[in-house]
C-alpha cells in the first residue's frame, strides 16, 4: 500500500560511513533509484496488508495526513488519499482491519494509526488492536514528541493498544523477528502459511544495495551496530531459508529474494 515514491535525502547523508562514492554503488546495484535531478535516493513509503481467512492485517500504516513535521515539508501536513484509496482497492474500509502491526515508532511508519476527527486525533482502524514493540513505547513517551501524542498516544488512550516483546505471535502464521537497531524494539515480521515462508523487514534495511553491504550505517538508527548485527542475521535468515522478501522502502516492486554471495548477499528482483 503505497502513500509515497519519491527523493528522499542524498546516500551520503543517508549512508554516512559508506564512503563518498556511496551513490555510484547504490546506482550499480539498484539501477535508477536516485533521482537524476537532486541525485537523492527514491525510497517509497508504504505498508504492507496480509489477508487470512480469519483477520486483515495492515503492516506499517505511512506518514499519514496532517501530522506534524516542521523539518519535512514533504511529510508536514500532508492531505492525501493515496493510502486509503489503497485499501479500498483491496477491498476494505478501515473498520475491516483487525490488527495494525507497527514494526517500529518512526514518524514514516505510524502516520495512518490515527487520523483528526473534529479537532481530536482518533485510531483510524476502529476495530484494530495496534501490536507496538515495548521498547519502542517507552523512548517515544520519554521524548514525548509531536508524533508520540499524535499517533502512538490517542491510539493507546482509546485501549487498543498491546505493547509486545520480540518473539511474539499472531496467529499461527506471523512471528515477530527482533531486529533491533534502528530502534530499541525494531522487530521484523516472518509469515509462514502453506508451507511457504515470507520476511518484511521494516527498516532491518533500506535499500537492496544493503544487501551486498550490510555493514553500511544509516542516518536514523538508533544503535548503528545492533542495527548491522540484526540486519546481517536477518538476510542470513532470508537467504537460508530461500523465502520470499519485502522491503518498506526497497525500490519497487519492494519483493524479491536474498541469497548468500561470498561474504555478502545478493537481491533478486520478483516482478
Amino acid at each position: 500500500m503505497l502513500e509515497i515514491h519519491g527523493p528522499f535525502l542524498r546516500p551520503e547523508e543517508l549512508f554516512p560511513t559508506a564512503g563518498p562514492e556511496v551513490g555510484a554503488r547504490i546506482e550499480e546495484l539498484v539501477p535508477n533509484s536516485l533521482c537524476p535531478t537532486s541525485g537523492k535516493l527514491i525510497l517509497p513509503i508504504q505498508g504492507f496488508l496480509l489477508k487470512s481467512p480469519s483477520h486483515n492485517i495492515l503492516v506499517d500504516s505511512c506518514v499519514g495526513n496532517h501530522k506534524t513535521h516542521p523539518d519535512d515539508p514533504e511529510w508536514h501536513g500532508r492531505s492525501d488519499t493515496r493510502f486509503l484509496s489503497a485499501l479500498a482497492a483491496a477491498g476494505l474500509t478501515t473498520a475491516d482491519v483487525d490488527y495494525v502491526l507497527c514494526t517500529h515508532l518512526h514518524a514514516d511508519h505510524i502516520g495512518w494509526n490515527t487520523r483528526l476527527q473534529d479537532g481530536r486525533w482518533v485510531p483510524t482502524f476502529a476495530n484494530a488492536q495496534y501490536l507496538m514493540p515495548r521498547a519502542d513505547e517507552e523512548l517515544q513517551r520519554g521524548r514525548d514528541s509531536d508524533t508520540y501524542k499524535e499517533s502512538i498516544l490517542p491510539v493507546i488512550e482509546a485501549g487498543q493498544t498491546e505493547l509486545v516483546l520480540e518473539g511474539h505471535r499472531l496467529g499461527d502464521c506471523i512471528t515477530l523477528i527482533p531486529t533491533p537497531g534502528h530502534t530499541p524494539g525494531h522487530v521484523s515480521v516472518r509469515i509462514e502459511s502453506g508451507g511457504k515462508t515470507a520476511l518484511i523487514t521494516g527498516d532491518a534495511l533500506h535499500t537492496t544495495a544493503q544487501c551486498q553491504h550490510p555493514e553500511w550505517h544509516f542516518k536514523y538508527d538508533h544503535d548503528a551496530e545492533s542495527a548491522v548485527t540484526s540486519r546481517i542475521s536477518l538476510l542470513e535468515q532470508a537467504a537460508e531459508s530461500g523465502c520470499l522478501v519485502l522491503g518498506h522502502h526497497f525500490a519497487l516492486p519492494s519483493l524479491g529474494r536474498v541469497s548468500a554471495a561470498g561474504n555478502a548477499f545478493k537481491w533478486e528482483d520478483l516482478d
